[in-house]
């Protein structure tokens, strides 16, 4: 398992995307789920806290679009 250090206005989306290439859904709750205590922060991080990051797939599945005459 990796961790990382926040930087000082780090959101968890913002740091998603900076460690693992991607923010959706499937990844966020499981940063979650790694790291209980990190929603007493509020919706910015401040600078020096450890994050525990989860270990995904390098790309989410991209769902089929939806077309009008399926």
């Amino acid at each position: 398992m990796r961790n990382v250090r926040s930087i000082a206005g780090d959101s968890v989306n913002l740091l998603l995307y900076r460690a693992l290439q991607r923010c959706d859904d499937a990844a966020e709750e499981s940063l979650w789920r790694l790291n209980p205590g990190l929603a007493e922060y509020g919706p910015v991080l401040p600078a020096g806290v450890r994050v525990f990051l989860p270990e995904l797939d390098s790309k989410p599945i991209a769902p089929k679009p939806a077309s009008a005459w399926d």
